[in-house]
């Protein structure tokens, strides 16, 4: 079984910052992509930021200059440092990893989500 759970959400009050992790555990063969997405009710889930296995980044223009994501593959674990948050950041923030459990398997596992809050 393949797991892969957020934390680290919460309430903060505008130009504050929060560190999200996901965590993968289980069977893990390998993991490749892993990316932070969010979403607001009654709009559709977007991609905040993602990393390669090799730590290539990307991000929504939006949080470019603010967020961070990195990784420990050691650790089968991604962050994303938010910084100078806005109350547009507002959302439920999911993780997603592209695992192959084994070899021969390989798809995209999901977290449950993290509420982050930015509201004075």
């Amino acid at each position: 079984q393949v797991q892969v759970a957020e934390s680290g959400g919460g309430l903060v009050q505008p130009g504050g910052s929060l560190r999200l992790s996901c965590a993968a555990s289980g069977r893990l063969f390998s993991i490749g992509d892993m990316g932070w997405y969010r979403q607001v009710p009654g709009k559709q889930r977007e991609l905040v930021a993602a990393i390669t296995s090799g730590g290539s980044t990307n991000y929504e223009d939006s949080v470019k200059g603010r967020f961070t994501i990195s990784r420990d593959n050691a650790k089968n674990t991604a962050y994303l440092q938010m910084n100078n948050l806005k109350p547009e950041d507002t959302a439920v923030y999911y993780c997603k990893a592209d695992i192959r459990p084994t070899i021969w398997a390989r798809r995209d596992y999901w977290g449950q989500g993290t509420q982050v809050t930015v509201s004075s």
